[in-house]
């Protein structure tokens, strides 16, 4: 690559523009005076594919707050072995273990779909859920549906088939994007369902033949959600429904998207 095509390529990624913490319907829920005491404390980072947040064991010093990333929650074994407990995207926050007093948790945090997020120092978070007032009682209700997602997960993953898991997966990925593509390759999705390869490859088959999905090397677009709801086993709409019942300003900011409103 040439200088000039550099310094072009620099200006592209530069005046790319920025995510606003509107973006991450926790912030946008908070009403305006919590906001303007928030908002200049944040600092937008940048998760490229696969960047690890933090590791089993970690002391947590940050929450974030993606605003078009997506980030998966994963259980490690000793041999090596994972699987992925839930997932984090516009509609939440990573690091609930800092705010609920544990300071550390035996999950590992990884960029699933590379994007932003806005990062909290702990001090200043705990600063303001000392309040007591919307900051606290947001993150627990967003907290109660973190646990019963990933108690909906371990259940799916126990009882259902790996086609089913799969569609479940894609949908919950599908809520925290604004487009219909998701860029993973069938390696990093059998890790994160805790399958073989070959059993993703095969269910990600079947629906490529069915049209319900393309998938072309390590590009995955939806081409028809409601079939892919329907191949899904009940585990998704649970979540989703329970999300919705705690989190309706989720709900609302969804429906905004997906009619072209901001």
């Amino acid at each position: 690559m040439t200088e000039t095509s550099s310094l072009e390529a620099a200006e592209k990624k530069t005046s790319a523009p920025t995510p606003s913490p509107l973006q991450n319907y926790l912030l946008a829920a908070l009403s305006p005076d919590v906001q303007e005491r928030l908002f200049p404390q944040l600092e937008l980072v940048h998760f490229p594919l696969g960047k690890v947040l933090y590791e089993s064991g970690d002391t947590l010093r940050h929450v974030y707050f993606p605003t078009d990333a997506i980030v998966s929650l994963l259980y490690v074994m000793e041999d090596g072995a994972s699987a992925e407990i839930s997932v984090v995207g516009n509609e939440g926050v990573v690091g609930v273990a800092l705010f609920m007093g544990g300071e550390s948790t035996p999950s590992r945090a990884v960029t699933q779909s590379a994007g932003h997020a806005y990062r909290l120092t702990g001090p200043k978070l705990k600063e303001e859920f000392n309040r007591h007032g919307d900051m606290l009682h947001l993150l627990l209700r967003y907290t109660q549906s973190l646990i019963t997602q990933m108690a909906q997960t371990a259940v799916c993953n126990r009882h259902h088939t790996i086609d089913q898991q799969l569609c479940r997966w894609l949908l919950l990925s599908m809520d925290r994007l604004l487009g219909n593509q998701l860029t993973m390759t069938q390696e990093l999705i059998a890790n994160m369902l805790g399958v073989r390869r070959e059993g993703v490859t095969e269910a990600a088959g079947k629906l490529q033949k069915l049209g319900v999905i393309q998938y072309n090397r390590g590009h995955i677009t939806v081409l028809d959600r409601a079939r892919l709801e329907e191949l899904s086993c009940e585990c998704y709409a649970v979540v989703r429904r329970e999300t919705d019942r705690l989190l309706p300003h989720v709900a609302y900011k969804r429906n905004q998207l997906r009619s072209g409103k901001n």
